[in-house]
C-alpha cells in the first residue's frame, strides 16, 4: 500500500480539489463533490502512468522510485493509471452530466499525450499546465467562460512547477529559477485580474435579507470583502512560493529544486483559495488553506522517511 501511495504521489491530491473548487466560484456556482473527486483520480493516474512512462529512465536515474525498485510491477502500474481514468471520467459524468465528461475527456486525453510524449519535449510544461487549465474549467461548468482567469492562473502557476520539475536530476541550470519566478508573478497578477472583475455571480449565493432589500450595495460590499480576501491570499502565496524559487539561484542542488517542486505543488492551495475567496466563498477558501499544513507534513514525511 504504501508503494501504491508513493506511485501516485498521494499527499500531492490535497492541491487538486481546489482547482474544481476555484471553477465553481468564479462561475458562481456551487462546488460538486464529485468533480473534485474526479480531479484527483485524474490526477493520480496521471503519476502512475508518469512513472510507467519514465521506468526505464528511473532506474538508472531514481532507482528508489516504486517500479525501478520492484515495489511495483510494471503492468500493475499502467492497470492501475488505467481504472483510476475510467474511474475519474465515471465520477466526472455523474457530477457534472454530459458536459463534465466532455472537459473530464480531454483532461484525460491531455494527462495521457503528457505522459506519453509531450513532457520529453519543449511543450512539456505548457502540456502540464493545460491539465490543470482543464481541471479548473471542470468544475465551472457551463459558465466555464467567467472561470477562465483563474484557471489562467492555476495553469500559469504549473507551468513553473514543470519548468523546475525538469531539473529535479540534474540541478537547476541558469535562468531556471527565473522563468519559474515569473511565472509565479504571472499566476499571481492573472488571479488580481480575475478577482477584480466585477461579477453579479460574486453574490448571488447570499440571499440574506439585506441583500433582497438593497441588492446593489449588499453586493458592492461582498465584492469588496471578497477582493480583500483575495489579495490577502494572493499575497500568501508569493511570500510561500518565492523565497523557495529564488533561493535555487544560489543553490541549484538537485535536491533543493525537488524541495522547491513539493513546495510548488502546496503551494497551488494558496492560489485557489485566493480565486475562491474571489467568488465571494470564504469558508471553502479557509477550508482549503486547512489541508496546506496538512500537505506541507505529509509530504515532508513522505520524502524523508
Amino acid at each position: 500500500m504504501r508503494a501504491l501511495l508513493e506511485l501516485v504521489r498521494a499527499p500531492a491530491a490535497l492541491s487538486v480539489p481546489g482547482d474544481t473548487m476555484a471553477g465553481a466560484a468564479a462561475a458562481g456556482r456551487r462546488p460538486a463533490p464529485g468533480l473534485a473527486l474526479a480531479s484527483v483520480l485524474m490526477y493520480w493516474s496521471g503519476m502512475a502512468l508518469n512513472d510507467w512512462a519514465d521506468r526505464e529512465t528511473d532506474a538508472a536515474e531514481r532507482p528508489e522510485r516504486p517500479i525501478p525498485s520492484g515495489r511495483v510491477r510494471p503492468g500493475a502500474a499502467l492497470g492501475l493509471a488505467a481504472a483510476l481514468t475510467g474511474a475519474g471520467l465515471a465520477s466526472a459524468a455523474l457530477a457534472g452530466g454530459r458536459r463534465g465528461l466532455t472537459v473530464a475527456g480531454l483532461l484525460a486525453g491531455a494527462v495521457w499525450a503528457y505522459d506519453l510524449g509531450l513532457k520529453r519535449t519543449a511543450a512539456g510544461p505548457a502540456s502540464m499546465a493545460a491539465c490543470r487549465v482543464l481541471d479548473v474549467l471542470l468544475g465551472a461548468g457551463e459558465q466555464a467562460g467567467a472561470a477562465v482567469p483563474a484557471a489562467l492562473a492555476i495553469g500559469a502557476h504549473t507551468y513553473g512547477i514543470s519548468v523546475l520539475g525538469r531539473a529535479e536530476v540534474t540541478g537547476a541550470a541558469r535562468g531556471t529559477a527565473e522563468r519559474a519566478l515569473v511565472a509565479s508573478a504571472a499566476a499571481a497578477g492573472l488571479a488580481a485580474a480575475a478577482c477584480a472583475r466585477d461579477r453579479a455571480a460574486s453574490c448571488a449565493h447570499d440571499r440574506t435579507a439585506a441583500c433582497v432589500r438593497d441588492r446593489a450595495a449588499a453586493c458592492a460590499h461582498d465584492r469588496n470583502a471578497a477582493r480583500t480576501g483575495a489579495g490577502v491570499l494572493i499575497a500568501g502565496y508569493l511570500a510561500f512560493t518565492l523565497p523557495v524559487q529564488a533561493g535555487l539561484r544560489t543553490r541549484p542542488e538537485p535536491e533543493h529544486v525537488r524541495q522547491a517542486v513539493r513546495l510548488g505543488i502546496l503551494g497551488l492551495i494558496p492560489l485557489q483559495a485566493a480565486a475562491v475567496a474571489g467568488g465571494g466563498r470564504f469558508a471553502t477558501a479557509g477550508a482549503l488553506l486547512c489541508s496546506l499544513p496538512l500537505g506541507k507534513w505529509l509530504s515532508n514525511r513522505m520524502a524523508t522517511s
